[in-house]
């Protein structure tokens, strides 16, 4: 049994705000606000969590889940050093349409169910995404945060009620 965190980046991690606010940082590659890795370390060691990327980032790792860009090295070591890592990523299911048109949101929710359908040994779990899923059943699992402030205090601790209240 356990609890899965499924992790969105964009959105998340960062803001609208952050990024207006931090151009200089985001030119050497540093594309996370630590605070709200701070917030996610926060829930992952309230609930004993795993991290599961299902953001377009995780086309930036290897199938061993090495960083193969400095913006995953950068998110990498920023996991770290709040004691984090990732412990997978969902399969791919986008099509060149898709990727073309950046309509993500179309095969997020097939892919979350697709990773779950593969481990089923999953007790709980919330899904952190910026974008609207539309899917039932991630609806009543996802944590639906503001892409212009981030994850929020209030995001996790409806993602803790989630994580203890759905199976």
């Amino acid at each position: 049994m356990r609890n899965i965190i499924f992790l969105d980046v964009d959105g998340v991690l960062n803001s609208e705000s952050w990024n207006a606010a931090h151009g200089q940082d985001i030119e050497q590659g540093i594309l996370i606000d630590g605070e709200k890795v701070k917030l996610l370390s926060r829930l992952v060691q309230q609930t004993k969590a795993r991290i599961i990327l299902h953001s377009g980032w995780r086309m930036w790792f290897d199938a061993g889940l090495q960083p193969l860009r400095r913006e995953a090295e950068t998110l990498m070591a920023l996991l770290a050093e709040e004691d984090l890592c990732i412990a997978g990523t969902t399969p791919d299911l986008t099509t060149e349409e898709i990727r073309r048109t950046k309509k993500f949101s179309l095969v997020k929710a097939d892919e979350i169910l697709a990773w779950l359908d593969a481990n089923p040994d999953v007790s709980h779990w919330v899904v952190l995404d910026d974008l609207e899923l539309n899917h039932e059943q991630i609806r009543a699992h996802q944590v639906l945060t503001d892409a212009a402030v981030g994850l929020t205090m209030e995001d996790v601790q409806k993602a803790q009620r989630l994580l203890y209240t759905h199976s």
